[in-house]
């Protein structure tokens, strides 16, 4: 069993992480001509998952910068969630909370 304050910031991050994943996923089918960014909705989803993600983007980049193209800070961020994910249920397992 789970301390409640280690599941409550685990979902978070899963959730995030699907914010991410969301966040990407879009860029791409813009970039590829996919979806329409002159469209209503896909302009609000595009501004709301900017609005969640772009602020731990930008930290990212101001560390590991745009490589020839490729904004690698999305990895980054998927690779520091699952970081903190083990950590919590490593804790939660050592803690014995």
């Amino acid at each position: 069993m789970m301390n409640p304050i280690f599941w409550l910031i685990w979902n978070v991050l899963e959730i995030y992480n699907y914010i991410v994943l969301i966040a990407v996923v879009m860029s791409w089918l813009l970039a590829l001509n996919v979806i329409n960014y002159h469209n209503n909705f896909v302009r609000g989803a595009m501004r709301a998952l900017e609005a969640i993600t772009e602020p731990v983007f930008r930290q990212v980049r101001r560390v590991i910068p745009i490589f020839s193209g490729i904004d690698l800070s999305p990895i980054v961020v998927f690779l520091a969630i699952g970081f903190l994910q083990y950590l919590i249920s490593w804790l939660s397992v050592e803690l014995h909370i």
